[in-house]
């Protein structure tokens, strides 16, 4: 494993560079924009990701099909993503063709300009996603979760919006959402891959420092009503599904790592989990259970879903409140606590190969905190964490009383 120290430069205009140097043959850019779903107003909700699906369909020189065959036609991939609250456009290619991707990252960027019948076509495609998505209740559970904790809150509002409001949007809307949320001081470009990063800057000066310098001053509106919620929806499904959670902390709270860690712990990627252990492997209760936490600037989310047959819905929910229970009232031993950081430090540097990965998490971490930690320092971090934090964050998040519930029966 290489450690080291990313680099990073300020255009004039506020955009701000993060490159990790690789000697793969493949390379990773993307752009990265502070803005989401959460910044929508109402009658608006849904459009921050219908901008990132119609951004590909037409600029001021290119088609949609160009657009598409620009870096596809070379072997590459073009793709887009949004969340609560980041759009992301990115880029991977053999780095023979890193200029033909900045030019083209910024090409749909800036110069984008939704042709009215290539949008009225992708709304019949968003349509066909949300009801995709209806159609999944593992995964429908999620968005409904954040809407029952989330009660009120622009947050709580899913990210593919409705039909309804899918349908209404207009290129005056598009253009009215991105003038007042994407400023250049809330975007960061991300780059891995073997190039020189003088190069580089240079390349992204000069395709992304014309953009004229646009700051933001609107601020969000911060969630702090929490209350805890309870509901049970009746579904014709075979399975029961079943979400508990609680709000947890924020990207910039000093417990954050110790959150990510006890949600390891409980119910993360690995199959000694204790949750996994519990309803999966012990009793075969569950197919799927999992826990997640996801901090967002102002508020973070915990929770733990688990879908089960009916006759077990309610066994499958005491084990999960038996786990919380477990973490609240019994420290960590030493060797136990020892085992947690080793493994959670283990899966971060397996997931430092996965150089798209490593370009996106970069990303964020360089908006939310204009810096990046090495590799060594995150370590240095988890390994510095005590089994007392562990107690104390598993007393504030894993609380019954505090806990909001949602099935699917």
């Amino acid at each position: 494993m290489v450690e080291t120290d990313f680099l990073t430069h300020t255009l004039g205009n506020g955009i701000r560079i993060i490159h990790q140097f690789t000697d793969s043959p493949v390379g990773h850019l993307g752009v990265l924009i502070n803005a989401g779903s959460r910044d929508e107003q109402e009658e608006e909700h849904g459009l921050a990701h219908f901008i990132e699906h119609s951004v590909f369909k037409g600029t001021q020189k290119r088609k949609a099909f160009h657009i598409l065959s620009r870096i596809e036609g070379v072997g590459g991939e073009l793709n887009a993503y949004t969340t609560k609250e980041e759009t992301v456009l990115y880029a991977t290619f053999l780095t023979d063709y890193y200029e033909r991707s900045a030019e083209l990252l910024s090409d749909i960027l800036f110069h984008s300009v939704y042709p009215e019948k290539e949008l009225k076509r992708e709304k019949e495609v968003v349509v066909e996603e949300i009801n995709s998505y209806k159609d999944s209740p593992s995964e429908l559970i999620f968005d409904e979760f954040e809407e029952l904790v989330f009660d009120g809150h622009p947050i709580a509002r899913n990210i593919l919006g409705t039909k309804k409001n899918v349908r209404a949007f207009t290129r005056d809307s598009i253009f009215r959402f991105i003038e007042n949320n994407y400023h250049t001081d809330q975007m960061v470009i991300s780059s891995v891959g073997n190039v020189d990063f003088g190069v580089l800057v240079k390349m992204l000066e000069k395709y992304f420092g014309m953009a004229p310098a646009k700051l933001r001053n609107n601020t969000r509106v911060q969630f702090d009503n929490y209350k805890p919620q309870q509901l049970v929806v009746q579904k014709d499904t075979f399975q029961s599904h079943c979400i508990i959670g609680n709000t947890s902390f924020d990207a910039n709270h000093p417990l954050r790592t110790v959150m990510v860690l006890l949600n390891n712990i409980l119910g993360g990627q690995a199959m000694n989990s204790r949750l996994n252990l519990a309803l999966r492997e012990r009793r075969g209760m569950a197919y799927n259970v999992e826990s997640g936490y996801t901090a967002y600037s102002d508020t973070g989310l915990f929770s733990v879903y688990f879908g089960t047959d009916k006759e077990n819905l309610d066994k499958a929910q005491a084990l999960v409140q038996k786990e919380f229970d477990l973490l609240r009232s019994k420290k960590l031993g030493a060797v136990q606590l020892s085992n947690a950081k080793k493994q959670l430090i283990g899966q971060i540097a397996i997931a430092t190969e996965s150089h798209d990965d490593m370009m996106l998490s970069i990303a964020k971490s360089y908006l939310l905190y204009d810096k990046v930690d090495p590799l060594r320092v995150v370590f240095k971090t988890i390994e510095e964490i005590t089994a007392e934090q562990l107690l104390e964050v598993a007393n504030l998040v894993l609380d019954k009383n505090q806990m909001s519930t949602l099935i699917y029966k």
